[in-house]
Formats: structure tokens, C-alpha cells, sequence
């Protein structure tokens, strides 16, 4: 028998034997200014609960959900409130952001540990959850507290770990399986104990051999969590995608992971709900991958959040020669930038920086009908057609022919050899469909 996967996707270069043996090494800022974007999850921006001229410690909150769907973010440093002012974060665009100056001293609050996380109500597992500013850690950002919070939890029969970490080059979710297995697999009985009827599922792909067999050894006596071996390919992470291959379950545009009795939380995640639940510990942290040709001794480091990655990229040994291309996040999906004075959020996970930016060297050209976007495409849409529409403003044509359920995976772009522009194309469109949706 097979193994688990989805129909569609690609398998590009991996890349992740620069950095996927380097230990996982921490580092403080070499900067004295840390940059707390108020923007670091889906929803509503934080609240900031501080003002300039005032003094944190490591581990206060510094801004309050500004909603329901919304987190709290923390000082990870001890120092002074410069000021509140809009900084470049890794999408390109201006965020308002926390300015504090670092006094080194690193003086910490007290947290409220617990000895027994299972000894806590569900209530109170949600709000430890809530109050330690969890969120999705592979990207999406989503408040961690809503998304195990589902409208019918006796219905959720799995609780997936997003273990596949199927992006190129990218290895810190890979050095966290290793390293931080403990946490991960508490993370994952916490959240398996909301749900009476839930099982743990750890779906990883079968290019992290030792991931899969150091997992089901520490799982093998309990009986409610098991690791699932998936099929390497892109992009097998994807939420939709995971489910499938664990489950067999579809969903679409309009559900939710919890309309097919799941909840999928990435590595990270899962760690930082352990964190929060056991330690009273928020996300003051995050392990960051820093590789790619251009990188003299590509790494994966735990930094405190705030921290410029131009500091990080200064542990990494700096550039063997100046990089074309600089891409936060995977290349598949992550964001293009021009610069290294960005801070690293919650939801970064990656720097990646190349000598040459090959996708720059090719002009794109007239499509050729050749179908291979349509076969490598997870979604099982029309890529190259529903470019076409969002190229021609036809908003109706792209709705009727399945535009908004497009994962903007990246994989029609990569298979194009006319070289389309396909998934900015529909992305561009996609966000005004979705946003019609909402206003309806």
C-alpha cells in the first residue's frame, strides 16, 4: 500500500541539506532596538498597553487583543518604550509597531507554572492558550484559542500535527521534531484532551525518516496519538492537502478544518500550546531557518521575537556574495523583499537568500494549452484560465469556475513553461472575490 497523500502538487529542489543537520542555536539581538509589530495573526491588530518612556520586562504584555480573533503580543526583552510607529514587516507592507530599546539585562516576569496541565478545566486550558498569544506558527497566524474552540467540539475526531514542513529549504519545524519532541507530543495530548472523542495524528512527510521513527517511540503507549508517514510532495502541508492524506476528508473555500471534524496546528504551534499551558510562558521566541546559496553557514536559531533578522543573518556568517533575492518564508509561497531590517513575528519561520533570481531571468510568454498547471494543481482548478479571467477583470468567470478555491500553493507558476505569472494572477483576483464574500 502507498503511501498517504493528495492528488495534484510538484516536487521541487529541497534544498534542506544546507541547514537540516545544524543543531538548533540560540542567539540574543545584537541591536538594541527590538520591533513588536501590532499585526502578527489574522484579525484584529493588538492593542498596545504601553506608552513610550515606559519600563517592560521580559514577558509583559505590550499589547491585548484588539477582538475576538485576535492575540496578545510580549516583550522579549527587558528595556524602554521608545515609541509607536509603523515598521516594514516581512509581506512588504507598513505595520504599527512597538519600538523598545533593549537594557540587556533580560530581567523576566514570573510566569505561572502549573504541575499538572491535565488538571485544568477546558476553560482554563483555552485561556492559558488565549493569554500566551498562541497562534498559528506555520504562517497563517490564526488564534490558536478559536481554532480549539470550534462550535461542536464532540464532533472534532482528529487533531493533526502539521508535521510536513514540505516548503524547500525550510528546516526549522524538521530541528524542532528532533530537538523539542517532548514539547510537541505535550502540546498535542493538551489539545487532544479538549475533544472526548479525538485522535492525534502526527502527519509527516517520508523524507524526515528519523522524525517519523523518533515519534512513534515516544508515542507508542499512547493509545490516542500516532504518527502517520505521508508522501513527500508539495505542497503536502497545505491545510486541505493534510487533511486528505490523513483523513481522506475534503473541504472546500467555504468550511472551516472543524466542518470535517478536524483541527490541523504546525509543529510550532503545537510546541508554544504546550509553553503556554504547562510554563504560563507566552511566544516571546520562535526558531528561524537562515539559508539559501547566498548564505555563508546556513543555521536554524532560536531568537527572541522583535529581533532584526539582519542580526541573524550576521550569526549565519553573512552573504558569501550579495544575494539577488531575498524571500521570507519558503520560495514557494513566502514574500519577496528588498531589505534585512525586518523583525521576526510570530509567524516567521525563514529567511531565504540566493545569489540569483531565476525567476526574474525569464520574460513569461503566451500560454500553449499544455495542461500542466491543471495536473499539478491540489485544488484540481484551472489555473491558466482562471489567470486569464483575473487578467481580463472577469470576477464572475473567475468565481464560477472555482477561483476562490485556489490555496495559492504556487505549484501552477512552477510547472508553467511559458513561464505565467499564474498564481499572482489569481491571488490578486481571489482576495476580492473573498472580500464580496464577507460583505455579502
Amino acid at each position: 500500500m502507498g503511501l498517504k497523500t493528495f492528488a495534484g502538487g510538484v516536487h521541487p529542489f529541497e534544498g534542506k541539506e544546507l541547514s537540516k543537520d545544524k543543531e538548533i542555536t540560540s542567539m540574543l539581538p545584537k541591536s538594541p532596538q527590538m520591533v513588536y509589530p501590532l499585526s502578527q495573526h489574522i484579525g484584529a491588530p493588538a492593542n498596545p498597553v504601553v506608552k513610550a518612556g515606559d519600563t517592560v520586562k521580559k514577558g509583559q504584555m505590550i499589547a491585548e487583543a484588539g477582538g475576538f480573533v485576535s492575540s496578545p503580543i510580549f516583550s522579549s526583552v527587558s528595556g524602554t518604550v521608545k515609541k509607536i510607529e509603523p515598521r516594514r514587516v516581512a509581506a512588504g507592507g507598513m505595520v504599527n509597531s512597538i519600538i523598545i530599546e533593549n537594557d540587556g539585562a533580560y530581567d523576566e516576569v514570573e510566569y505561572n507554572e502549573v504541575d499538572n496541565p491535565f488538571s485544568l478545566s477546558k476553560e482554563e486550558i483555552l485561556e492559558r492558550v488565549k493569554n500566551g498569544g498562541v497562534v498559528g506558527l506555520g504562517g497563517a497566524g490564526f488564534p490558536t484559542h478559536v481554532k480549539l474552540s470550534p462550535a461542536n467540539p464532540d464532533k472534532i475526531d482528529y487533531i493533526i500535527a502539521n508535521c510536513a514542513e514540505c516548503e524547500p529549504y525550510l528546516t526549522s519545524d524538521y530541528r524542532m521534531m528532533l530537538e523539542y519532541a517532548d514539547r510537541l507530543i505535550g502540546g498535542m495530548k493538551i489539545a487532544v484532551s479538549l475533544f472526548p472523542g479525538a485522535k492525534g495524528v502526527f502527519g509527516i512527510e517520508n523524507n524526515k525518516p528519523d522524525c517519523i521513527a523518533k515519534l512513534k517511540e515516544l508515542t507508542k503507549d499512547e493509545p490516542d496519538i500516532y504518527v502517520q508517514p505521508l508522501l513527500t510532495k508539495y505542497p503536502q502541508g497545505a491545510e486541505r492537502n493534510m487533511i486528505f492524506a490523513v483523513t481522506g476528508r475534503k473541504i472546500n473555500s467555504s468550511m472551516l478544518p472543524a466542518d470535517a471534524g478536524c483541527i490541523v496546528d504546525n509543529v510550532a504551534t503545537l510546541c508554544a500550546v504546550y509553553d503556554a499551558v504547562k510554563f504560563g510562558k507566552p511566544i516571546i521566541s520562535r526558531v528561524v531557518t537562515v539559508t539559501g546559496d547566498a548564505v555563508k553557514d546556513p543555521r536554524n536559531f532560536l531568537v527572541p521575537t522583535g529581533t532584526c533578522f539582519r542580526d541573524i543573518v550576521e550569526e549565519a556568517g553573512g552573504f558569501k556574495e550579495k544575494p539577488e533575492k531575498i524571500i521570507y518564508g519558503g520560495p514557494m509561497m513566502g514574500f519577496a523583499n528588498f531589505t534585512l531590517d525586518i523583525p521576526v513575528g510570530k509567524t516567521n519561520s525563514a529567511l531565504l537568500a540566493f545569489t540569483k533570481d531565476e525567476t526574474a531571468a525569464y520574460e513569461p510568454s503566451a500560454c500553449i494549452s499544455c495542461g500542466r498547471c491543471v495536473d499539478a494543481c491540489p485544488s484540481r482548478i484551472v489555473p491558466s484560465r482562471l489567470a486569464d479571467y483575473s487578467e481580463n477583470g472577469r470576477l464572475d468567470l473567475f468565481e464560477k469556475w472555482g477561483g476562490v478555491e485556489c490555496v495559492e500553493c504556487g505549484t501552477c507558476s512552477f510547472v508553467c513553461p511559458a513561464r505565467r505569472h499564474l498564481t499572482l494572477a489569481i491571488k490578486s483576483m481571489r482576495k476580492t472575490a473573498l472580500a464580496n464574500r464577507k460583505k455579502k
